[in-house]
């Protein structure tokens, strides 16, 4: 992989890593904290819903950003792996043409 590609790969991969704890800090400290007095107002399975926020759907919102971190990373990987095998493949050419 070559040095350009690397550095594309690694910004990328932290504008995945950027977003999806964007994600989880929206859903974790303001579900949790800043909404909760709104969120109260309403009831969920005979909780009021901050709390089931805070304490439940919080923790089932991190598992499925983990999930959705595989997913992306997979894609990201195969992705360049994808652009790596193109580029050692011209590269293979040029040096069997010499």
């Amino acid at each position: 992989m070559s040095s350009q590609s690397a550095n594309s790969y690694w910004k990328a991969n932290l504008k995945i890593v950027a977003s999806l704890l964007i994600v989880w800090f929206v859903v974790s400290f303001g579900a949790g904290i800043l909404f909760v007095d709104a969120l109260d107002t309403i009831r969920f399975a005979g909780f009021k819903f901050g709390f089931w926020m805070a304490q439940q759907d919080s923790i089932l919102v991190f598992v499925v950003l983990i999930l959705a971190y595989m997913r992306l990373m997979d894609r990201l990987d195969a992705q360049y792996a994808n652009d790596n095998a193109a580029e050692n493949s011209a590269h293979s050419d040029e040096e069997a043409g010499q």
